[in-house]
This record gives C-alpha cells, structure tokens and sequence, in this order.
C-alpha cells in the first residue's frame, strides 16, 4: 500500500509540473496574440479593399499589358503556398491548413502533380515536415520555410516578388495560398485562397461591374505599380492571419490542457485519500488486534 501511495503523490506532482507550464505557454500565447492580433486587424479592411478594388479593375480592362496578373491560361503548372507555424502544441491547426491543401490539390491539381509539375513552397515547419514526407513526387520549396522570423514587408515583398515573377514568366500558371484564417481567440480556420491569376469578380446576372475609377497620369503607369502592390499586401495578409491564428490556436489548447490538469489532479487526489484512508485503517486494526491478542494472554 505504502508503494501504492508513492506512486500516487508522483503522479500528482508530474501533472502539477506539467500544469504550471500549460499555464504560462497559455500566458506567453495570449501576449504574442495580443500584438499579432492587432496586426491583423488593422492590415485586414485595407488588405480586402485593396483586393477587391484590384479584382474590379481587372475585370474591366481587356487587352492591356497590365493585365498580365489577372490572365487565364490553362494550368500546366502550379504552386500551392502551405502557410502553417514552425511550433506545435496548438491543437489541430496546422493539421487543418494542411488538409486543405490536400483537398485543393487532389481536386484540382491532380493532373499538374501526375506530370511533376507541381510546387509546394512551405512557410512554416510543420508544413514543410507534412508534405517533405507525404509528397516525395512533388517539389516541396524550404527556402523561406523561417519566414515568421521576420515577417517583416521587406522580407515579406521578396517571397510574394518571386512568385510573381515566376507567374509572369509563365513557371506558374496558378498560385494558390493554404492558410489558417484568423476570427477571434477561439476560433480559427484553415482556408485557401487563388492568389494568381487574380479572381475576377462574381456579379448578378444584368449587373454592372463597370470600375469607377479616374486613373492619373495614366492608366498603365498607374497599375504597373499598383498591381504588384496590392498583390504583396494581400500576401502579408494570409502570413499575418496565420501567425494570429497560431497564437489563438495554442491559447486554447493550452486553457484545455490546464482544465484537463485540473481534472486529472482531482480525480488523484481523491484516490490518494483513499488510499492513505485504507491505510491508516489497517494500520489501527493491526493495532487493535495487537492489543486484543496480548489481553488475551
């Protein structure tokens, strides 16, 4: 019984260790959230103006030189961005982003990747080890796997700039972004997104989809510029997301794994007591049949 009890107060005291650093990895998230999350949100309604102004202009024009961004052309190639965290410990996160990617590639690219012609570029750690195992066909890009290093616009613009290029070039006809959506603390989710060639917008039958806009000094000078702008800002949007996201995503999966603790610790404490109960109980009766003995005699 003696061992019984030991035991018992060993595993208390491992879950009470394991406890205290669930509670500050929860403490270290929520401060990281905090400033990830208003990073978010004041790039978000800037990022999805900016994006939706774009797609109407390029709805609009037909035959420019400056519509390179929004061309269609038949999929020989593709890159498919897998955004995800260099750390786990944040529930099924990454493993979410990750199955998006899956799906979009099994539904949609299945003919480019059965002809070696489809890219995998991993920011992030976890996606790089995801599809570095499961897609041995495939070229999985680790060059800017520590993105979030630094995600910094500069660092940030390099990524997005070669993409474009490679788009531009005709190496990529289509660019897609697998990232996790950031809403609140609680609530995240895997999303993915065609970056290139820019979507065109979706209107009712009958209505207009007529831009807007004076462009000055000229059109074309204005959108050689504005273009690729507006492409790297909604790119920084899905890496900012993402690291929001991670953040919220070990907040609560640490808050589960303390009240967790909290379970376990109760529900041992109680068969502790139990225990040491027993014990002290037969300890008296061995007593009191002691005395009872010697009495006897």
């Amino acid at each position: 019984m003696g061992a019984n009890l030991k035991e018992v107060r060993e595993r208390i005291k491992s879950v009470v260790n394991t406890q205290q650093i669930t509670k500050a990895m929860k403490m270290v998230s929520a401060a990281k959230l905090r400033r990830a999350q208003t990073a978010i949100q004041q790039l978000r309604p800037y990022a999805d103006k900016l994006n939706a102004m774009l797609r109407n202009i390029l709805s609009n024009l037909e035959g420019d030189a400056s519509t390179t961004y929004g061309q269609e052309r038949p999929v020989e190639r593709a890159c498919i961005v897998v955004v995800t965290s260099n750390r786990g410990l944040c529930g099924a996160f990454n493993t979410n982003v990750c199955k998006a990617a899956v799906a979009t590639i099994e539904a949609k690219y299945a003919g480019v990747r059965a002809k070696g012609n489809l890219d995998i570029l991993c920011i992030g750690k976890r996606g790089a080890e995801f599809f570095k195992k499961r897609y041995p066909d495939c070229r999985v890009i680790l060059d800017h796997m520590m993105l979030f290093e630094d995600l910094s616009s500069n660092n940030v613009g390099t990524v997005s700039g070669k993409l474009m290029e490679a788009f531009v070039s005709k190496d990529y006809d289509a660019v897609e972004v697998a990232y996790g959506r950031f809403r609140n603390a609680a609530m995240q989710y895997a999303e993915i997104e065609r970056w290139l060639p820019v979507a065109k917008l979706e209107v009712q039958a009958g209505a207009s989809t007529k831009a807007d806009y004076i462009f000055e000094p000229t059109k074309e000078g204005l959108l050689e510029y504005l273009v690729p702008s507006i492409l790297k800002t909604q790119f920084q949007k899905y890496l900012l997301d993402t690291h929001a996201s991670e953040h919220g995503a070990r907040m609560t999966a640490m808050d589960k794994a303390t009240e967790n603790a909290n379970d376990l610790l109760r529900d041992l404490r109680i068969n502790y007591n139990k225990a040491r109960q027993e014990t002290i109980t037969n300890e008296i009766l061995e007593i009191v049949g002691g005395a009872a003995a010697l009495s006897s005699n």
